[in-house]
């Protein structure tokens, strides 16, 4: 059954990374870096503190957790555990995988940390700013745009998307836990006389 899981994944990828143009290329090695997003950080954590005031800090504070999370468990846990190799560094798929500019990421690939860092994020943000942005909800296209350009660029197989995806879900939500924790405790504590 895994063997098969692992086939569908193969031919998934391969259908998926087919579909690539030269002039796209160097874009999508471009927006698959952190820094690109740089624009929808500084969004983000205005509306944060628009919305929540000093406040703020305690939210950022379970962004920190979620991301701490998301990375630990898919690249410190996850890849040397299951020790999968990333499709770009697979030698069976040498010369069939579309590559860009040689980037190979590095050894190990299951689970992604791209797709778990960003759909952690995107979810803890949705859960603290869809009250007051109803649009809210698109933060999880650049979720998606993120881990897409893993299978584009050939260094993720759409498994490994889909499980960092899943731990990022859940690295969200305890972020979002862990600054409801933080609120209850500091929360009280700022509200008290010569505290603003």
């Amino acid at each position: 059954m895994i063997e098969q899981l692992k086939e569908w994944d193969e031919q998934f990828l391969l259908f998926l990374n087919q579909f690539h143009t030269g002039w796209l290329d160097p874009a999508v090695l471009f927006i698959t870096k952190t820094e690109a997003w740089i624009p929808l950080y500084a969004l983000l954590i205005f509306l944060i503190f628009k919305n929540y005031k000093k406040e703020g800090w305690l939210v950022l504070a379970g962004v920190v957790m979620t991301v701490l999370l998301a990375d630990q468990i898919t690249s410190t846990v996850m890849k040397p555990f299951f020790h999968r190799l990333r499709p770009s560094n697979e030698p069976s798929l040498e010369g069939i995988l579309h590559i860009v500019d040689g980037y190979r990421g590095g050894l190990y690939g299951f689970a992604s940390s791209h797709a778990a860092n960003t759909t952690g994020v995107a979810f803890l943000c949705f859960l603290v700013l869809r009250n007051a942005y109803k649009w809210m909800g698109l933060i999880f296209i650049w979720a998606f745009i993120m881990s897409y350009t893993r299978i584009y660029l050939g260094v993720h197989y759409p498994g490994d998307i889909i499980v960092g995806a899943l731990v990022g879900l859940l690295s969200g939500y305890a972020g979002y836990r862990f600054y409801l924790w933080l609120k209850s405790k500091v929360g009280p504590v700022w509200k008290q006389p010569g505290m603003n």
